[in-house]
């Protein structure tokens, strides 16, 4: 029975071991105003795709506009991935000056946003 034990707890702790080890990936899609301009909505691209070079917990980056040929999208036409190593990159990056200066920019022209944080899973 010790055995059994030992051998559960030391299971649980490398798959906790791992998913701690894992990519903190934070994604991000908005839906801007049909009020926003082309102009505006590149300004937002420039002001996300700049938040990497000021905040040093982003490990990677990635983003894109909608291609789906399935029309699943829900008026949702940008997809960000931001990853950290952790989930203390995440906590360092939400009350940072540069995010939240971003998010003065982004606010006026965003309709809705829709943010999923997940561990990496392989």
């Amino acid at each position: 029975m010790k055995t059994l034990l030992c051998a559960l707890l030391f299971t649980t702790m490398t798959a906790l071991t791992a998913l701690a080890e894992a990519p903190y990936r934070h994604v991000v899609l908005f839906k801007f105003k049909d009020s926003a301009t082309t102009e505006q909505v590149k300004a937002i691209e420039a002001a996300f795709k700049a938040l990497p070079s000021k905040i040093n917990t982003i490990v990677d980056f990635e983003w894109g506009t909608d291609i789906s040929p399935e029309g699943k999208a829900d008026g949702f036409t940008h997809c960000f991935l931001v990853t950290f190593k952790d989930k203390a990159g995440l906590e360092v990056y939400i009350p940072h000056a540069a995010h939240k200066e971003f998010g003065a920019v982004l606010r006026p022209q965003l309709d809705k946003v829709l943010v999923i944080d997940f561990v990496s899973q392989k």
